[in-house]
């Protein structure tokens, strides 16, 4: 037994509908015109009122989650299956289970993570499974590392390739598609005083988001059938990144680098 085992098997349940106005916006925000997977990170948001937010943005700890008191929280990974495209229209439902909660010791400390499966129905038929992986960790000490940098990007290694300039505008509309209120991703004090990032820090989905948009404008509309995902290294506002990709047959390799080669994200997929 450990001190989380009451919280594996919890479920909560949300509800929501896809309007043509979420669409438009989702697709606004990263400028694409046909982008569709990975809307889901925007239906079924957390609603917890302004007063009950913690120091961090984040709603205070308790209730679905468990009250893991280390003070980082992270999105670390997700794995995700597409069953079915979502439709304008479709009343949206998302069952979220407690899956596994798992503690280890890291090079920085002790680390929690956070297992919840969920199943999002558009209605009544199952349209995206995923099993989301948050990791919990003790608060920096010290200055913010200095990323290390690698090899320079090779482009001919590369078959898939775009580069974008994430700003702080980009930030501000993807906190609000997904009512996300985390402070690393738009209050840069406490960014990097308090969290010790380097500066404003590109949400994990948000990255995620941007390589299913690569893959959409490369294969085709709701053309993946899987989708995995971690993350590695914080992407900081203002920095470039590349987004690449290899594919063979039906599987492809995606990435989020630096213009160093650094990876901030790895994910692979299946057409």
């Amino acid at each position: 037994m450990t001190l989380w085992d009451a919280w594996i098997g919890k479920t909560q349940t949300q509800d929501d509908v896809l309007t043509p106005a979420l669409l438009q916006r989702f697709r606004a925000t990263i400028d694409s015109q046909d982008a569709g997977q990975g809307i889901h990170w925007c239906l079924c948001l957390p609603d917890a009122v302004t007063a009950d937010l913690d120091s961090d943005g984040h709603p205070k700890r308790g209730g679905f989650l468990p009250p893991i008191p280390l003070p980082r929280r992270m999105w670390a990974s997700s794995a995700v299956t597409f069953h079915a495209p979502l439709h304008v229209g479709g009343a949206i439902t998302r069952k979220s289970t407690v899956a596994n909660v798992t503690e280890r010791n890291g090079a920085s400390g002790p680390l929690v993570f956070v297992d919840i499966d969920h199943e999002t129905t558009a209605d009544g038929v199952l349209a995206v499974s995923e099993r989301q992986t948050l990791v919990y960790r003790e608060a920096p000490t010290g200055a913010a590392a200095t990323p290390s940098t690698d090899i320079q990007i090779k482009q001919s290694d590369w078959q898939l390739r775009r580069i974008i300039q994430p700003t702080e505008a980009l930030l501000f509309r993807y906190s609000a598609l997904t009512f996300n209120s985390h402070r690393i991703h738009y209050d840069h004090p406490y960014a990097t005083q308090i969290e010790g990032y380097a500066g404003l820090v590109v949400h994990g989905p948000l990255l995620a988001t941007l390589l299913l948009d690569l893959a959409s404008r490369t294969f085709g509309a709701d053309a993946l059938k899987t989708f995995a995902f971690r993350g590695q290294a914080p992407a900081i506002v203002g920095a470039p990144l590349h987004l690449v990709g290899n594919s063979e047959g039906d599987n492809v390799t995606l990435a989020v680098l630096s213009p160093s080669g650094r990876t901030f994200m790895s994910a692979s997929a299946t057409l």
